[in-house]
């Protein structure tokens, strides 16, 4: 196959199917799964987002990189994409805390990005055919391309979360004037969700993933957060338990995206991997307790089906897919969603406060 006039860069997916394009970010491979997502903006926290780890994100908004890129915008130290795909970038950014593009955001860490793709093509096939493992390759396309897509690893089995997880433990935003000290598990947490429990008025303090139950039951904590990330939740043995421990401290829990999916796991539950995912902010969510229905930022790939000891509180209104988990009598909640929306809408924004006052109550009883 003969490149087309103007074109450097080809899309490899694993049916075999390829697009060209021109390369906007680092001019080199990368291997993921692709994946869309249906957000207009956000795509710097999009790209920084740690549950987008070995994921090529395609935007299907067709017109990216307009405002640039700012450093207050990332919610993690770096990009953790795989890389990108857009219909059409946009080399000048207009707007003024614009500090760098796009594209020299992808280059410095060495990204790939294509763009100059029919993405609307692309997201049809992943929409029919499921997501597929992909890759962007420079110059022409040859056969040991889509050997290299087709031999790496599925999805479905990877533990991610222990490639992204911190280091080591450390204390999030200040620690004075705070009533509960909250231990933060983090499979992949995006800044965002850290500055909201911290402007709730929780004392944060972030742990690996792989932490065991009785070093966090050892330092007395009031209460505890599972952190969203990537991958597929059922291979994190350790975190389920490390969960069940903590679930037997009878504190309260909260737990998003992943954490969701580890929450209903230790609970008897179990999870299956969904044919696209969820990735966007327009998702409508109902809550059950209330009738209520939501707007919610998402960006998962998995599901919970069910869990015999919880009660489901919200279900998504597209397909009928879990959202949420609860039991109040235990003080547990969790939802499958990104509540803090970074990037998305602020709707479901109040659960923070919401586990603030159920920690509250628990401890004013």
């Amino acid at each position: 196959m003969l490149l087309k006039k103007g074109k450097d860069a080809v899309l490899v997916l694993e049916n075999g199917n390829i697009f060209q394009g021109n390369f906007f970010g680092y001019e080199g491979e990368t291997i993921g799964e692709v994946c869309f997502n249906t957000s207009m903006a956000g795509y710097q926290e999009i790209l920084t987002d740690p549950s987008y780890s070995r994921q090529i994100v395609t935007l299907t908004y067709p017109m990216i990189g307009n405002y640039g890129i700012h450093s207050d915008y990332s919610q993690s130290s770096k990009i953790q994409s795989a890389g990108l795909i857009v219909k059409e970038y946009v080399d000048h950014p207009s707007n003024h805390m614009s500090q760098k593009s796009l594209s020299q955001f992808l280059k410095e860490e060495k990204i790939p990005a294509i763009q100059g793709l029919d993405t609307r093509k692309l997201v049809l096939q992943i929409r029919n055919q499921g997501a597929q493992r992909g890759g962007i390759f420079p110059g022409n396309y040859e056969p040991s391309m889509l050997e290299k897509v087709r031999s790496s690893p599925e999805m479905k089995g990877l533990d991610l979360a222990s490639s992204v997880t911190a280091d080591a433990p450390y204390q999030f935003g200040s620690s004075e004037n705070k009533k509960y000290r909250l231990a933060v598990l983090d499979f992949g947490v995006k800044t965002g969700i850290l500055n909201h429990l911290d402007r709730c008025g929780f004392n944060v303090e972030v742990f690996p993933a792989t932490t065991q139950a009785e070093t966090l039951i050892e330092k007395n904590f009031d209460c505890y957060f599972l952190s969203n990330g990537p991958g597929d939740p059922e291979p994190l043995q350790y975190a389920v338990n490390t969960i069940r421990k903590l679930l037997d401290q009878k504190k309260p829990i909260f737990g998003i995206c992943l954490g969701h999916q580890l929450l209903g796991i230790s609970t008897s539950g179990t999870t299956y991997k969904l044919k696209f995912g969820h990735r966007g902010g327009n998702q409508p969510v109902k809550d059950l307790t209330t009738g209520r229905v939501e707007i919610t930022a998402q960006n998962h790939g998995f599901a919970v089906e069910s869990s015999e000891n919880m009660k489901i509180s919200h279900l998504n209104l597209n397909d009928q897919t879990v959202e949420g988990l609860m039991d109040l009598e235990k003080n547990i909640l969790s939802v499958q969603y990104h509540p803090e929306a970074c990037p998305g809408p602020n709707d479901s924004v109040h659960l923070f406060a919401d586990f603030y006052r159920m920690v509250d109550s628990f401890y004013s009883k």
